[in-house]
């Protein structure tokens, strides 16, 4: 989330998996909030479910209310400016900036560091970044999100037995902080064996990347 100098906020919500037809976006009655529904569908046939997620940013002052917004979905990540209309009469207002509504500061310490937690607006399917899943002909299957990478941007790669996998989140928006870069080892082999890339199936679709891993 961002505050942008003419007072329109900026915010951006990861929402892995959803087509760029798969959310919707309207104002809350009270004109404070945003509503925001989406769904990923199950893509493949090994995916445990879909996902639904379900949102409802907005302001926390009493002096605005939310007059209109522009949305723009891709790779996975939606991107919101909400523009705002000050209610307040002249003499009451506020001379300072907006302040972050309360755990919403992306520069929060809090919201960074290696652990590994649930999806906070998934409604209905799994909640977690990543999901495996050893198959009965001896193959591995992989579900791992990296929103706002697009589906040229992963690597893949088989080193002794170790999974490794990396993707790049461009900047989009002019209000993107900046890009994003994924690394890591997901899975470990049983045997520490080398395997082509050529021998991986991948799917990158809407910030989730899919693989199956054939049997050693």
């Amino acid at each position: 989330m961002k505050m942008l100098e003419n007072e329109e906020m900026f915010l951006r919500i990861d929402l892995p998996g959803v087509p760029e037809d798969g959310v919707s976006v309207s104002i809350d009655r009270s004109k404070k909030f945003v509503w925001v529904n989406a769904e990923a569908p199950k893509v493949h046939k090994h995916d445990s479910s879909h996902r639904k997620y379900e949102t409802l940013p907005g302001i926390t002052c009493k002096c605005c209310v939310i007059s209109s917004f522009t949305a723009d979905m891709s790779d996975g990540v939606l991107r919101l400016v909400l523009s705002k209309t000050n209610t307040m009469p002249q003499h009451l207002r506020s001379k300072g900036p907006h302040k972050f509504p309360h755990g919403s500061n992306p520069s929060d310490p809090s919201y960074t560091g290696p652990v590994l937690e649930s999806h906070p607006c998934v409604l209905q399917g799994s909640g977690m970044a990543y999901e495996s899943k050893q198959l009965q002909n001896g193959s591995l299957y992989l579900r791992i999100d990296m929103p706002g990478v697009p589906i040229d941007n992963f690597t893949v790669s088989v080193a002794n037995g170790k999974l490794k996998v990396t993707g790049e989140a461009p900047v989009v928006s002019p209000h993107d902080q900046g890009p994003r870069f994924y690394s890591g080892e997901v899975a470990a082999l049983s045997t520490p064996v080398n395997i082509p890339s050529r021998r991986m199936k991948s799917i990158a679709k809407d910030g989730v990347l899919r693989l199956l891993i054939p049997p050693i």
